[in-house]
């Protein structure tokens, strides 16, 4: 199956949203702060993107990197124009 593309504003509302309805954030009524998606170069599995540095994780990591992988496995991280910083030089 083709992975479908998005945005790195609706991954990161995406992976939020799993998060916060695993059942031990969910049931802690923790709110974890989500970063923005980092692009890298096609890994062994097709992913391209990543996720680090989550606010207020502590004792949620592991189900939090399951959740990310998932999505990752899902989902493209693609180009979008309206949130990219324009480069001073010129593109």
């Amino acid at each position: 199956m083709a992975k479908r593309e998005r945005s790195r504003h609706a991954i990161k509302e995406e992976v939020s949203r799993r998060i916060h309805q695993i059942d031990e954030v969910a049931d802690d009524g923790a709110h974890i702060r989500v970063p923005d998606p980092e692009p890298h170069e096609r890994d062994a599995r097709g992913r391209n993107w990543d996720m680090d540095y989550f606010g207020n994780a502590r004792g949620y990591e592991a189900s939090i990197r399951i959740v990310v992988d998932e999505v990752r496995d899902e989902f493209d991280l693609v180009d979008d124009p309206a949130t990219r910083v324009p480069n001073p030089f010129g593109d």
